[in-house]
């Protein structure tokens, strides 16, 4: 399988417009996979662009990562992916839930979108809007094991359906597992993904009014929530711990990760090359579950191991349907769940 690579959007040739839709049976040659920064932050980037190759090299099709496009305009490199061939667009940001459907539109090139399921278009347009809420809601759990202050904080880059859904099941997670432990909620700004700066300064904030395990959920603001937790105690005096999401940060870890909210998407991309091919792309969202491990929690050193099987047990009670973890994606709903909101 060959790998080309688009780092910055460049200016498109002339397309025809009104391209015929693949809504009939096709065989895909090629993928592409848009992120808005680079394919390394162990996080969502990390896990898109290393899901697409996994799913491209299982269906031997070739790979085009398309990475660092910034939360910008991404009309010109879809017009030019687009012109080079290829058979599937995934803009892997909740940025570009809007233009992604106008040059599928423009081109006849299918995209897959985030966060938009009321954009479903046979043939053209498909939605994954993923949730972890199953692991958010373990990782809850964990935390309220955890806490020696009795707070808990969720620091959050920005408020899109996916973060809202884990932050939702983290706590009641928390409260399932222990009523009294307060659940703090900070957003660092309405699209602070890549705000390092920013993550670590709302993070210290929530270490200071209490929390001794924080939840954090960002891109490229995750490095400076991790910076804050190793480098601020708790009001106790203790270490502060960190859980994650989306990747796994343990080559990086000073021995303050806790765990992290793992996601592979490489099932949801491997669906959406099938389902080009036998016609059905566009009628139906995917998903990621505990059940078939494409979501799941990371085991570190620090997490005991009867906290672990305990864990474990929780998990098994959600795929036997003892426990019910359902989405909440709106933010107003996610807030009116916190002991305090603060945002940017």
């Amino acid at each position: 399988m060959s790998v080309r690579r688009y780092t910055i959007p460049a200016v498109a040739a002339a397309l025809l417009v009104g391209l015929s839709t693949a809504s009939a049976q096709t065989k895909v040659e090629s993928i592409a996979i848009l992120v808005p920064e680079q394919g390394t932050d162990y996080g969502w980037n990390q896990q898109g662009v290393d899901s697409a190759r996994a799913a491209a090299e299982a269906a031997g099709v070739e790979l085009i990562p398309a990475e660092g496009l910034g939360y910008g305009d991404i009309r010109p490199t879809l017009r030019e992916l687009a012109a080079d061939g290829v058979g599937l667009m995934i803009a892997h940001a909740s940025g570009y839930n809007t233009a992604a459907p106008e040059i599928a539109e423009e081109t006849g090139v299918p995209v897959a979108i985030v966060d938009s399921p009321d954009k479903l278009k046979p043939g053209l347009v498909a939605d994954y809007t993923l949730s972890g809420h199953e692991g958010a809601y373990l990782a809850g759990r964990l935390a309220a094991k955890t806490t020696d202050t009795g707070t808990v904080g969720i620091v959050v880059s920005g408020e899109p359906p996916s973060w809202n859904s884990h932050s939702a099941a983290f706590a009641d997670g928390v409260k399932a597992e222990d009523d009294s432990v307060k659940v703090l909620y900070a957003v660092i700004g309405p699209a602070a993904y890549s705000d390092a700066a920013g993550g670590k300064r709302v993070t210290e904030s929530v270490i200071a009014a209490g929390a001794d395990v924080i939840f954090g959920q960002g891109n490229g603001s995750s490095f400076g929530m991790i910076q804050a937790v190793e480098t601020t105690p708790a009001t106790d005096g203790s270490d502060v711990m960190f859980i994650d999401v989306i990747g796994d940060k343990s080559e990086l870890d000073t021995g303050h990760l806790l765990s992290s909210v793992m996601w592979d998407m490489t099932p949801v991309y491997t669906a959406m090359i099938e389902d080009l091919e036998d016609g059905t792309f566009g009628t139906k969202s995917y998903a990621i579950s505990i059940a078939d491990d494409s979501v799941k929690l990371l085991k570190t050193p620090q997490i005991p191991d009867a906290t672990w099987d305990e864990l474990m047990a929780l998990r098994q009670d959600i795929i036997d349907g003892k426990i019910t973890v359902e989405p909440v994606f709106d933010a107003q709903a996610v807030r009116a769940k916190m002991a305090n909101v603060s945002a940017d």
